[in-house]
């Protein structure tokens, strides 16, 4: 009798496969359709996100009782539609699963009034932006070393310092601060409200994620209620939100470059040179074989990864392996990507380029589209 114990089934449920479906749908006809007028104008078209909506991405976590479906936290799920509408436009797609980065976040480490107060005003039928400060501006940043500070006095926390990449930040409803507290030993997260007195934003420009509105944040003695640190006296858990956002950034990460595949494969064998389809060269041929192979291995590294978070084991080591892969051979797809093109890889006719730019952005960033 053959040995089970180690097989695994990749089989979708109905309901994933239904969902999938429209998904899909979705990123072809609507995401693709609007993407490069979304790149060259550095912003997502009006209403874009209200759409997303439609999707019930944040309001699938969210339980009933505070507005939302009540599905529950679901990894798995949230990545693959993080990677079917990753195949629509990558940029967008973090834009769209931004709130749910914040809603899973609050739900995996915020007490119950926090989850009443902070998720119901996200429980709406049109498009409610939140967002999460990690990141901080500086070319060593690391999770681990933050510099902005959170100062207990008088029952209350005052935030000084500085964020950087913060998806939506300027019209997010809330904003998740991670800062170092004087005085303890692991940082902790502050829910911030919009219109809070001492915030500041300031749009970045950088080569990829054009449409996203990444903002710089500047706190300058920013009060936050005690009631308003995540968790209360529980211990933040910085290290979960940094896994579950290296595995939804990944799998966006994954549907670009299947887009990027999916295009030069017709491609290379349309394109005569020399009396033949260049992809009769094997230089190429192999160029294309082993895109796909690394497409599928970056594929199942991020299923791997959700698949134990779903099931409450332990993830780190695959969320940061997942990360190490992707954020190399992302770039290595969308560099071959604009190889195999020729000197059309190089022209903005072409999507690969804008592509390219986008898959670049892998291996920089922290703290969103958290699964």
């Amino acid at each position: 009798m053959a040995n089970t114990e180690h097989l695994f089934d990749l089989t979708l449920t109905e309901e994933q496969r239904i969902t999938r479906e429209s998904m899909r749908r979705f990123a072809g006809a609507e995401v693709r359709a609007i993407a490069r007028a979304a790149d060259e104008a550095g912003a997502a078209p009006a209403g874009f996100y209200d759409q997303t909506a439609a999707l019930g991405l944040s309001l699938l976590a969210i339980p009933e009782a505070l507005g939302g479906a009540g599905a529950g936290r679901a990894p798995i799920s949230n990545v693959l539609a993080a990677e079917d509408l990753g195949y629509g436009d990558m940029s967008l797609a973090i834009g769209a699963l931004t709130p749910l980065g914040f809603i899973n976040t609050v739900l995996d480490q915020g007490t119950e009034d926090q989850q009443e107060r902070f998720l119901t005003p996200l429980a709406d039928e049109t498009f409610v932006a939140a967002t999460i400060a990690l990141m901080e501006p500086r070319a060593t940043f690391e999770p681990t070393d933050l510099h902005t500070t959170a100062r207990k006095e008088n029952g209350r926390y005052v935030l000084n310092g500085e964020k950087s990449m913060v998806a939506l930040g300027d019209t997010a409803r809330f904003i998740l601060v991670i800062a170092n507290v004087e005085g303890e030993n692991v940082p902790a997260a502050f829910v911030v409200a919009q219109g809070s007195e001492g915030v500041s934003f300031e749009k970045e420009e950088y080569m990829g994620l054009r449409p996203l509105s990444l903002q710089r944040v500047r706190l300058q003695n920013v009060v936050v209620a005690e009631q308003d640190r995540l968790g209360g006296d529980k211990p933040f858990n910085l290290q979960r939100l940094v896994d579950l956002s290296n595995i939804g950034l990944c799998a966006a990460a994954v549907g670009c470059g299947q887009a990027v595949l999916d295009y030069v494969i017709p491609y290379v064998n349309d394109r005569i040179a020399f009396g033949e389809p260049i992809s009769n060269r094997q230089s190429v041929a192999f160029m294309v074989a082993n895109m796909a192979i690394e497409l599928d291995a970056m594929r199942l590294m991020v299923y791997r990864a959700a698949s134990r978070a779903e099931q409450g084991l332990e993830f780190h080591q695959q969320a940061y392996l997942c990360r190490v892969l992707c954020a190399e051979r992302s770039m290595e797809i969308g560099t071959n990507g604009v190889q195999l093109l020729g000197g059309h890889g190089f022209t903005r006719e072409h999507p690969v380029e804008m592509w390219y730019r986008n898959l670049r952005a892998v291996g920089i960033l922290l703290g969103v589209a958290a699964v």
